[in-house]
């Protein structure tokens, strides 16, 4: 049974606004995908999931015409990864961030095709649902489980191995709170004394805890500067 224009014209309407719903919490975070990519995303399965279930009538049931229009609509389920992964980059070396955002282009992309079907209910549903989660659970989330500090630091010392030790700047660093994950020891590149070494440290930490560590490393003689990124 072919679907009619103004059923075609709610169910456009329909997802583009349930996509907005979705898009506008995204857009409020400044994220790379926001209001129109989830707007498009929703338009375009409901789109797509109507000519999976509308388009094909024209030839099936012909002799020697094998069709399974399902499989239009189930293309967008494995092709909405590769808009996804594309809101997803590192942050700050270690950080990855935009996975919530993929998730959300994924699940507008159901609530798509759930309108394009014609479920209504499961599709305004879902976004209600979405809408909960992405903008009422992030604060009781971090209230229950507080992330540990993961992020690594490049600590940069330029140091006279004669007038401090390294057992005493390991000291230091774990009576600050802060892991030492690496160390690394080499002559200044800089072209400064020969008894100037660059001394280079792979930390994880807080920047309070950080600035208290650089302020207790620069009150020993044997530190010259230091830097950190």
């Amino acid at each position: 049974m072919a679907i009619s224009m103004n059923e075609i014209i709610i169910r456009l309407l329909v997802s583009a606004v349930l996509g907005s719903v979705v898009g506008m919490e995204r857009e409020r975070l400044n994220w790379v995908a926001g209001l129109r990519t989830h707007m498009l995303v929703c338009v375009g399965s409901a789109l797509i999931m109507m000519v999976s279930m509308h388009g094909f009538h024209d030839v099936l049931g012909k002799p020697d015409v094998i069709l399974d229009p399902s499989r239009v609509a189930a293309q967008v389920v494995s092709g909405i990864g590769f808009l996804g992964a594309g809101t997803i980059f590192f942050w700050r070396k270690e950080v990855l961030r935009g996975l919530t955002t993929a998730a959300a282009l994924w699940a507008v992309a159901g609530i798509g095709l759930a309108i394009g079907g014609g479920m209504y209910f499961a599709g305004i549903a879902t976004t209600a649902l979405a809408l909960i989660i992405l903008a009422f659970l992030k604060p009781i989330e971090k209230f229950f489980f507080k992330r540990v500090e993961t992020t690594r630091h490049l600590l940069s010392i330029k140091i006279f191995p004669e007038k401090i030790s390294l057992q005493s700047v390991e000291e230091t660093i774990s009576n600050a709170g802060i892991s030492l994950v690496e160390m690394q020891i080499r002559r200044s590149p800089q072209g400064g004394s020969d008894k100037e070494y660059l001394l280079e440290l792979n930390i994880v930490g807080t920047g309070e805890k950080l600035l208290r560590l650089a302020d207790e490393l620069k009150s020993n003689k044997g530190i010259q500067s230091i830097s950190y990124e």
